[in-house]
């Protein structure tokens, strides 16, 4: 176990490094200004500027209390509602036609819709992540108990399981590939919509306002920071989090397993 863990991180390391190497090599190639392509020292040296006095931990605090807040609600909302179109039809007929109109519709269309309800602020951005992770954890969580083998169903109804017993110990097991499947979808849309509303809808703290007030003084060195500092975000939630996840239920329940290394 110790020694696959060691593979992975090995494997994502050498990625990283060849990433970065190739960055700087066209950074300091002079095909781009330095002011437009910053060598990685000079991205790192602004990177920990921010950490040092603290102002890169309170816009990421800012960015995270609206990632969670709407992922949240998309949770809370979803998953139960998804469960419900998945074992009654009549919840389905309804719900599945409005959520098959909405969903085409990009999240950050509706940015100057809710600045005109709402104003600005984190209202906004949070109705815009809620908005867009909502669809992913809907539509998955009802494809997963739809998945889930009627035979299971049947054999548990004969060994005298009540609803709630087939619930817990049949349909969430079954339907767990699916739901976790559509965590991660949700959790992903939800950082890419919240950093599209802090540019557009947020006062002036956030991630994405960093990001878009540095453009308009060409701080790409800035800019490169609060990249980092996202992908830090996503790279620690996915393999802490979810993989965590996984691993506590669907690889547990024998749902399914790791890829071969």
């Amino acid at each position: 176990m110790i020694a696959d863990r060691a593979r992975s991180l090995w494997r994502g390391a050498v990625t990283v490094i060849v990433v970065l190497a190739i960055y700087e090599a066209v950074a300091r190639s002079g095909h781009f200004a330095p002011a437009l392509m910053p060598t990685l020292g000079v991205v790192l040296q602004t990177l920990l500027g921010s950490l040092l006095d603290g102002s890169m931990f309170e816009h990421a605090a800012a960015t995270l209390y609206r990632v969670l807040c709407g992922f949240g609600l998309a949770v809370f909302v979803g998953l139960p509602l998804g469960v419900l179109m998945g074992r009654f039809r009549p919840v389905e007929n309804f719900v599945l036609p409005l959520a098959s109109a909405l969903m085409p519709i990009p999240s950050l269309a509706w940015i100057p819709v809710f600045i005109l309800w709402l104003g600005l602020g984190n209202a906004v951005t949070i109705l815009i992540v809620l908005y867009a992770a909502l669809f992913p954890m809907l539509l998955n969580t009802w494809s997963g108990v739809r998945a889930v083998n009627p035979i299971w169903l049947r054999a548990a109804g004969a060994m005298g399981a009540n609803e709630n017993a087939l619930f817990w110990k049949v349909i969430i097991p079954g339907a767990s590939p699916f739901i976790i499947a559509g965590l991660r979808q949700s959790f992903l849309r939800a950082w890419v919509a919240v950093i599209g509303a802090e540019m557009l809808a947020a006062s002036n703290f956030g991630l994405g306002w960093v990001i878009f007030d540095a453009k308009e003084f060409l701080n790409t060195d800035v800019m490169l920071s609060s990249l980092i500092v996202i992908g830090f975000i996503g790279f620690v939630t996915e393999r802490l989090v979810f993989g965590s996840l996984e691993r506590a239920t669907i690889y547990r329940w024998g749902m399914a397993q790791a890829a071969k290394t």
